[in-house]
Order: structure tokens, then sequence, then C-alpha cells
């Protein structure tokens, strides 16, 4: 549906019902003043929106929506309550989750806590290492936290070395039909050291390769032990992954290592992955620890020795909405549904949660999300609904500054400097799914709120496991919808902000 209203009515004050009609009850969805000639013939000459559609040359759906921020008003729409997979447009709903529910300010806190006595830096009982749900703990923050344990008077450990996990649930995989190998697709559980990813970099030896598996951040590049490579001589499967003696253990084809190379590789079991590395670092400052052993609740009573605090909630959502980091998305996603009383058994439930928050929040009726990262491609949600909620929220201002600025290209891709047109929006890309949803201001000052969604999910569903990673046609497609998306930002902005 369609609401050919030109930016001329709005400056002559026109009424007009705001998106979803929060603030005026069956208000009409369009003026009731007859059209200016003029107004008409800009339009037809422009074509309608689903002209710039066609030309794309996009196979599957396609469905966009724009509003004008300041009144609400719909300006244009095609398909726009057409459900269609988000992909990581998906975080912006999370974003706005976190922050109404957590706060901005919000931090995430890891702790180390002993349990028994601690006499002349003898610790008669247990070390515990506790996650808090911080989804930007990495190695430099945990080799911080050894050297202030032996700052706090620890020496030795007679009891267990123990790694709680217990904050967050312990979740297999954001999406199980991704391939095993991809980092953008690890284990969550309370505790994820390095974004749950192990640096798996191999180099040609005189005989064969010479392959490491290390926690590398800042600094730092600790190997582990509970991750494992071998190299086998075949040409595929390119990797192979088996939880085998309490360790992730991968093998890797031969074929197609080359010279050498590197890559991050999800890690199965976070507390084995936390507990290896920080053992190493504790061991660098002379404290000898035993394997570490999961656990998922704290005792009662145990002591706390050390203390990391996370970046503000808002300054980890921005970094999220730049580098669209799938586990940060979930841990902040499921940490919001734990601090509403709710022990979500899994992400479709967290999800559900935040599907039941938005519509109450923002009037998100047709939005159903399955996890909080947009990975699953069961997600849905209408440009309609974005939309409304874009418009609610940017009254706040409490969104735009935290999503990414994105640059306007020309037909060949390549960035316009000084484009009068400046967006700040959330990507989304899966293979043969396309999003983007966020904010442009138009030469003129006026702001928009926009949400597009491009998906051929037929194609998508052909998609054999081992293919998904990088499947045939897929980043051409991408491409065509990306050029689309930038035809219709031109569109919006020539149309009501000049």
């Amino acid at each position: 549906m369609t609401y050919p209203v030109t930016r001329r009515f709005l400056i002559g004050g026109l009424g007009a019902a705001a998106v979803y009609g929060a603030a005026q009850a069956g208000a009409p969805k369009t003026s009731l003043r007859p059209r200016q000639r003029g107004e008409d013939l800009r339009k037809r000459a422009f074509g309608g929106p689903e002209a710039v559609y066609q030309r794309a040359g996009l196979s599957g759906d396609a469905s966009f929506a724009v509003a004008d921020v300041k009144t609400g008003l719909m300006l244009e729409a095609y398909q726009g309550d057409r459900a269609q997979p988000p992909a990581s447009v998906a975080k912006t709903l999370t974003t706005l989750y976190a922050l109404d529910t957590l706060g901005s300010e919000h931090r995430y806190r890891t702790r180390i806590m002993t349990t028994g006595t601690l006499t002349n830096g003898v610790l008669k009982g247990d070390l515990i290492l506790a996650g808090g749900g911080d989804p930007l703990l990495d190695t430099t923050t945990l080799a911080r936290m050894a050297g202030n344990l032996k700052a706090a008077g620890v020496r030795e450990v007679r009891g267990d070395f123990r790694v709680y996990e217990g904050a967050l649930p312990l979740i297999a995989s954001i999406d199980p039909e991704q391939p095993d190998h991809v980092g953008y697709n690890p284990t969550i559980s309370g505790i994820a050291l390095n974004f749950n990813r192990v640096h798996f970099e191999w180099k040609r030896a005189s005989a064969g390769y010479a392959v490491s598996m290390d926690a590398r951040a800042e600094g730092y590049r600790p190997d582990v032990s509970m991750a494992k490579m071998k190299v086998v001589n075949r040409q595929l499967p390119v990797y192979t992954y088996e939880d085998k003696n309490g360790a992730d253990n991968w093998t890797v084809a031969s074929k197609a290592l080359g010279n050498g190379g590197a890559r991050w590789l999800p890690v199965r079991k976070p507390a084995a992955y936390a507990g290896d590395v920080f053992r190493t670092l504790a061991r660098v400052n002379g404290i000898v620890l035993p394997k570490a052993r999961a656990m998922k609740r704290l005792p009662a009573g145990a002591a706390v020795v050390v203390t990391h605090d996370s970046a503000p909630l808002r300054v980890i959502l921005k970094d999220m909405m730049k580098y669209s980091n799938n586990l940060t998305a979930e841990m902040v996603g499921l940490s919001a549904t734990v601090a509403r009383g709710r022990i979500p058994a899994g992400l479709k439930a967290s999800a559900g949660e935040m599907n039941r928050w938005a519509a109450e929040a923002y009037g998100m009726s047709d939005t159903r999300l399955v996890d909080h990262s947009g990975l699953g491609d069961a997600s849905r949600m209408t440009p309609q609904d974005l939309v409304a909620a874009l418009v609610k929220v940017r009254q706040r201002g409490v969104l735009r500054p935290l999503m990414k600025p994105i640059a306007m290209r020309d037909a060949k891709g390549r960035t316009v400097k000084g484009h009068p047109i400046k967006v700040d929006a959330k990507t989304g890309t899966l293979n043969f799914v396309s999003g983007l949803g966020g904010f442009m201001t138009a030469a003129d000052g006026t702001e928009l709120a926009f949400a597009i969604f491009t998906a051929d999910t037929g194609i998508r569903a052909r998609i054999k496991k081992a293919d998904k990673e990088v499947p045939q046609g897929a980043r051409e497609w991408n491409r065509r919808s990306k050029r689309m998306q930038q035809a219709l930002i031109e569109r919006w902005g020539a149309l009501y902000g000049s």
C-alpha cells in the first residue's frame, strides 16, 4: 500500500495520520485536500516506488516504507506490511530492548571469587572465575585480572578452579543451520572470551603444516589446549568438528590451506576456553591452577577478590551496531530477558519475550523474531513495524547516535564524498537476504525514518548447509539489493527533502 503525500503538504500544515495512528486515532492516512497538479507531475516523473525494485533485477520479494520523523506521516510504502527476514537489522530492536530494560549505563561485571580461607597467600578452597554476561571480555582483560589476583595476595590454590557460566543459559549455537566452522555462530553462555572464537593459524612447513590455536588479543596470544586442530589429506569437507574428551576437535582439509593463513573458529565450550586461557595468564603471575571445571551456580558465601566492569551498555551497543557482532546481540538480548524476570530456555523464548515487549512499547504486532541477532532466517519483520518504532524512538534521541553512518555511493559503488543526504542505519545481510533500516537527513534538513527488506527465501531454502558460507550467486544478488537501497534513498531525498 502506498501513501502518495508529498512534503509540500507537510510544509503547508495539512493534517496527516501518524505512523500506525497512535497520536490521532482514526485520522485519514492521506490528506483529504486534492493534490496539486505540480506535485502529481513530480511524482509521476520519478515513477512509482515499485519501479525502483523492478529496475534492480532482484529475484524474490521486496518491501519498504519511509516516514517523516517530525510528523510521523507515512510518505511512501511498497508492500510495507509484508513480513520479511530482517537479518541484522533485527539488532536495532535488540538495542531498544536492552536500553529500555537495562539502561544505557548498565555494566556487566566479571569477578574472581574464592571459597574457604586465604592465609599467607595460600587459598584453602576453590578459585572461581565468574562470568557476568560481558560480551566484550577479552584476553587482555583476563590478563589484567590475573595480575590483580596476584596483587590481592593469592599465591597458591589448593582447591578446584571453577568457571561460572550460569549468568545466561548455555546455548549450543545461535543458528544450528549454519556451517560448524563459521566464527559468527558460536556457543552462548554467561561467559564469553574473545566473542567465543579461537584463532586458527597455519603455515606450510618442511613436512606438512605448522598449526596453532590461540586466544590472541592486543599484546597477548596464549595457546589453548581445549581446541585442537588436525590437518587431514583431503579435498572436502574443508572443516569437520567433533566434541571429544572435553575439547573442541577440528580437522581441516590440506587441499584448502595453500601456503598459509588464519581465521577465527567458533568456541563450543566457553567455560573451558576462558578457564584454559586464565590458567595460562595466572601461571605467568606465579599462580598454578588445576584444569578448569564449569559450574552453573555460584556457591553461597563466596568472597569477591577481583572485579572487572565492562564499558557502559551504550558503548557496547554502538560497537554492536557498527560491527554487527552476533554474539554481542544475543548476550545483550538474553541479559535483558533475564533482567525482566524470565529465564529463557533458548533464543526463541528470549526473542519471544522481546517480541511481546515490542508490541506493547511500539505497536510492532507483526514482528516475529527467533533470536536477537537476526542470524536465524525464520525471523520476520515488516517495514511499517520498524518505521513506526523508529519514528517514536527518534523523539527521545536515543537510537540514531548509536547507528552506523552509511555512505552514499555512485553507480559503480564508489563513495560520494560530501553527499547532501546523510544516513545513519543498521545493515542486515544473509545469503539472498538484505535489509537496511534507520534514519536519513535530506539536503534541506528533513529527517526521514525508513526500512527496506529484500529476500529470496526460495533460493535460500535450497542452499545446502555445507555451502551456506558463500553460496553461488549470493554476492551478486546482495550487491543488487544494496544498489536498490541507495536508489530508494536518493528517491526519497529528492521527493521529500528538496
